[in-house]
C-alpha cells in the first residue's frame, strides 16, 4: 500500500491496454466475489484446473502449471490462456510446421480451434483459461496423457 492508500504492485501488467494486479484481481459469480489469488492459493495440484465462475456457458479457471502438459486439440472451440505468473510456453502444430509461442507474466493467447497443441512452463507458472463449460483440459483428441496431468472438465474451488 503505498502513502495516498491505493495498492502498489511489483507485479502489475497490462492487457489489451487495461491495468491490472494479479494479486487482487477479483471476479464475481453468483455466490460472490472471489480473489484470484485465493482460488490459487486453495490448491497445490499441477496441471488440475479449478473453476473460479462462469460467464454464460464459458468457465473461467486458474491452474497452475510447471513442466510438459500433453499434445492435444479442441475440435469445437478455441483456447484462452492469461499467464497470472511465470511463463507459458505453448507448441503449435501448424500447417506450415511447428512453432512456440512464449508467454511471459501478463500476456494473453488463443490457440485457434482445430489446433494441435501442447502447454509447457519451464518454473511454476499460475494461468486463467476461458473455455466452454465442460470442456476436457485434454482436448477431443491427445497422446497418452502422463500421470501429472489431470484429465478433467476442472473442479470446483473447495
Amino acid at each position: 500500500m503505498s502513502s495516498d492508500g491505493r495498492h502498489r504492485c511489483r507485479g502489475a501488467g497490462r492487457v489489451r491496454g487495461i491495468s491490472y494486479c494479479p494479486h487482487s484481481l477479483t471476479v464475481s459469480p453468483a455466490a460472490g466475489r472471489k480473489r484470484l489469488s485465493a482460488a490459487l492459493a486453495s490448491f497445490t495440484e499441477q496441471w488440475s484446473p479449478r473453476i473460479v465462475t462462469a460467464v454464460n456457458d464459458y468457465d473461467v479457471r486458474v491452474a497452475k502449471v510447471e513442466g510438459e502438459h500433453v499434445w492435444h486439440v479442441h475440435d469445437h472451440t478455441d483456447e484462452f490462456f492469461l499467464v497470472l505468473d511465470g511463463e507459458l510456453r505453448i507448441a503449435l502444430r501448424e500447417t506450415g510446421g511447428e512453432r512456440t509461442v512464449v508467454l511471459p507474466k501478463g500476456a494473453v493467447f488463443t490457440v485457434p480451434r482445430g489446433t494441435e497443441h501442447k502447454p509447457y512452463a519451464p518454473r511454476a507458472t499460475e494461468i486463467l483459461l476461458l473455455e466452454p463449460t465442460g470442456t476436457s483440459t485434454v482436448g477431443d483428441r491427445h497422446d497418452e496423457v502422463p500421470d501429472h496431468v489431470d484429465a478433467t472438465t476442472g473442479h470446483a474451488i473447495a
